[in-house]
């Protein structure tokens, strides 16, 4: 089973990479896009057998 796990900014906190790629999208002619946040994904790749509690304690 896999599972993944998405970490970002809590709202609120500044995100200058984020920032940085709204301003670039604008340069390149998207201009409908009104905020960007940067993130990071997590993939876990877990034993067969994983209970559902576990994966939620994780």
């Amino acid at each position: 089973m896999k599972a993944r796990v998405h970490v970002m900014l809590k709202n609120g906190v500044l995100d200058p990479q984020g920032e940085a790629v709204r301003h670039a999208l604008g340069a390149m002619g998207f201009d409908g896009v009104n905020g960007v946040r940067q993130g990071k994904v997590i993939e876990l790749d877990l034993a067969d057998g994983t209970t559902e509690a576990t994966v939620n304690e994780m």
